[in-house]
């Protein structure tokens, strides 16, 4: 597969973009979607090699359809600005034969928190099923206001190369996170219809950090693994919180 259309969706990563696009030179046009960022971002991504086009977000999943139906190629390659391909992947992506009926494949996904790779608990998941996050254009929609995932129309097959996520530098910067995603992720189930519920609010993050700590196996990535199973814990309180509030900050 030669033509491959990249798409980097960034906000204010001038830390981590230029990584992101580096990684990504096997493709034949990398895009760099630049949601009003406040800092480098744009320069720091342009030096490394990546077209940069500005759009303001108005959900993560129109986002990235809207990114998509820029790309020049048939294929298309998304990663996050603080993900990047391995060597493995591209020489995977690179081998790969175009089949009639396969759209789109999913990736194995590794995540490094607090110097630790995290092989359990909440992103086990994208570690061993992965993530699709290479398909045809027009073969499918991403859908979500936030966690958004791309809905295919025909046959995913799986490959074994790894992107890297190199999250959260610092717990700050981790809860900010936590607080924009939130907001997102209660606008989102308020506009379905989701109504309040108390005992969600008490019992869901407990049950969460419960189900992803001891039976996922977060507590076997050490101190790294707690905390993240606990933060993402009180991310599921704060979106309890903030329906029941309507205080979306």
């Amino acid at each position: 597969m030669k033509n491959i259309s990249a798409i980097i969706i960034a906000k204010n990563e001038e830390k981590k973009i230029a990584q992101a696009v580096r990684s990504l030179s096997f493709c034949s046009e990398i895009l760099v979607v630049n949601d009003e960022s406040s800092d480098e971002t744009e320069k720091r991504a342009q030096e490394a090699g990546a077209q940069v086009v500005t759009k303001a977000k108005v959900d993560f999943a129109e986002q990235r359809n809207w990114a998509m139906s820029q790309a020049k190629n048939e294929w298309v390659l998304f990663i996050d600005a603080d993900e990047e391909v391995t060597n493995e992947l591209q020489t995977e992506i690179a081998k790969l034969q175009s089949e009639d009926t396969v759209v789109a494949y999913s990736l194995p996904r590794r995540d490094f928190f607090w110097d630790t790779e995290l092989k359990f608990g909440e992103t086990q998941k994208a570690r061993n099923t992965g993530i699709i996050r290479l398909m045809k254009k027009g073969s499918g929609s991403w859908v979500g206001a936030v966690h958004e995932v791309f809905v295919p129309t025909g046959e995913v097959k799986k490959l074994s190369g790894y992107i890297n996520h190199n999250s959260h530098e610092s717990l700050s910067s981790f809860i900010q996170d936590v607080n924009e995603y939130s907001t997102i992720r209660a606008n989102e189930l308020e506009k379905q219809g989701k109504k309040f519920s108390l005992l969600e609010l008490i019992f869901l993050p407990f049950v969460k950090f419960i189900y992803t700590y001891f039976i996922l196996g977060g507590l076997f990535d050490g101190a790294a693994g707690f905390v993240y199973s606990f933060v993402m814990s009180f991310h599921s309180f704060l979106v309890r919180a903030k329906l029941a509030t309507k205080l979306y900050v």
